[in-house]
């Protein structure tokens, strides 16, 4: 698969038809997808109308947008006009369609992209291994016996295996970072709130937001220019950088330390305060705002929930208002002790992830010296930073032959675009980069 850059360059020069990108697009999904577990719903029909729309702007002469004819898809909780928004579940699966699409999906195609499917997910986004009760569990393009990550396995997944050139996520706690680092590709937390949300079906609204999965950062600079309705700037600046201490040094692979050593050797190790503690809050407030979305379903439906996404969710209504209080008001102080902590850095460096991609027939991994659920820890070092609403980068490090791992580039709010500018030179320096699985470089190349 070609970055959506070169695609969208091909066909507004003409040299390829938009048509042509989604026909190639749909053909290797036949062949490789089903194999993933990635795909909830394809949009053929849909998709051949954006592509047939975006070769008749050129046609007649107009500009038919930035991502002119590149391929999509999107975790399955964003609204798509005329489809049910199930958020992974069977409870929505025979609800009212969308009235529109979600306002990311909008400007997507304004911009000429094409949306070709939903992916899968964790039920409701409550997870980190896209273990999914309906659809299945999706595999990691790398090794198809281990976890792609979650709680947006599907997106990461379509991406690394080269049968999509970009995919959108969510990330309530880590649902972008981990399945980026696990499959080896890009993920983008941004600032909360700082890309559009209307139209996504929350999970914890405290912490929810969207972002793109893309295999490079000329990608991901592109396709978040267009969420956000401006290119984010990237100052040509060299970052004051720094690393966390503490826990995001402990539960890691000796990889991560030895490259996030090597690359700010001379930086200071900064350990957050309470670090445990903001995480069981961020735990807290997420149960909690979740059992509280679905306390009426629970009530009158509670048989046709995943059951450990149920039980989560039942335990996240019962906690007591009070102490809920007590996590919000934490949240705050947190904050500002970050943000005085941090003050003189500009790019902060830590694992994305505890380990490599768990195994799907064991998905347990090794935390604190006990073996631990992957669905609910993958999340240990990317949950403390969500809790900030500080934007995190999940770039991949250039690991060929091995499993895929990834660091996390943490700014200060608004800083997107100072992270792309030190991610990209890592990216030339050949530090960080995607390598697609053998087994898809032979997927699409229009």
């Amino acid at each position: 698969m070609n970055p959506a850059t070169r695609i969208a360059a091909d066909v507004r020069a003409g040299r390829v038809k938009a048509r042509e990108v989604l026909e190639e697009t749909l053909a290797a999904i036949t062949i490789k997808a089903d194999p993933l577990v990635a795909i909830t719903r394809l949009l053929a029909a849909r998709a051949r109308d954006e592509a047939d729309a975006v070769d008749a702007k050129i046609a007649a002469g107009e500009d038919p947008g930035p991502l002119a004819g590149v391929p999509y898809g999107v975790k399955d909780l964003f609204d798509v006009k005329g489809l049910p928004t199930t958020a992974g579940s069977a409870i929505y699966c025979d609800a009212p369609g969308a009235a529109k699409d979600a306002e990311a999906i909008r400007r997507l195609n304004a911009a000429g992209a094409v949306l070709v499917a939903t992916l899968n997910m964790d039920e409701f986004a409550y997870g980190f291994a896209t273990i999914n009760a309906k659809h299945g569990t999706t595999r990691n393009p790398h090794d198809a016996d281990r976890l792609a990550g979650g709680s947006s396995g599907g997106s990461a997944a379509m991406v690394a295996a080269g049968l999509l050139p970009f995919t959108l996520g969510s990330d309530t706690n880590g649902s972008i970072r981990v399945p980026a680092s696990l499959t080896g590709i890009y993920g983008l937390k941004p600032t909360h709130d700082g890309l559009p949300m209307a139209g996504v079906f929350p999970f914890a609204e405290s912490f929810d937001d969207i972002g793109p999965f893309t295999l490079g950062m000329e990608d991901m600079a592109l396709v978040c220019g267009v969420l956000a309705g401006e290119p984010f700037g990237e100052p040509r600046i060299t970052p004051r950088l720094a690393r966390f201490g503490g826990r995001f040094r402990e539960n890691v692979d000796p990889a991560q330390i030895a490259a996030i050593d090597t690359l700010a050797k001379d930086a200071p190790l900064v350990e957050l305060p309470d670090i445990a503690r903001a995480r069981s809050a961020a735990f807290l407030i997420t149960a909690g705002e979740g059992g509280a979305l679905h306390r009426e379903a629970l009530a009158s439906k509670a048989m046709k929930f995943d059951p450990q996404v149920r039980d989560r969710l039942i335990a996240g209504a019962l906690l007591p208002q009070g102490l809920l209080d007590e996590a919000y008001q934490y949240r705050d102080a947190f904050r500002a002790q970050i943000a005085e902590a941090l003050e003189n850095y500009d790019v902060i460096l830590a694992p994305a992830t505890p380990c490599t991609a768990p195994p799907v027939d064991d998905p347990r991994i090794m935390i604190d010296g006990a073996m631990s659920a992957a669905r609910a820890d993958l999340g240990i070092h990317t949950q403390p930073i969500t809790f900030t609403g500080w934007p995190s980068l999940a770039v991949p490090l250039k690991r060929p032959g091995e499993l895929p791992l990834g660091l996390q580039l943490i700014g200060k709010p608004g800083s997107e675009g100072l992270l792309f500018a030190y991610a990209r030179t890592l990216e030339a320096a050949g530090i960080i980069g995607s390598i697609v699985p053998t087994s898809a470089q032979e997927g699409v190349t229009a």
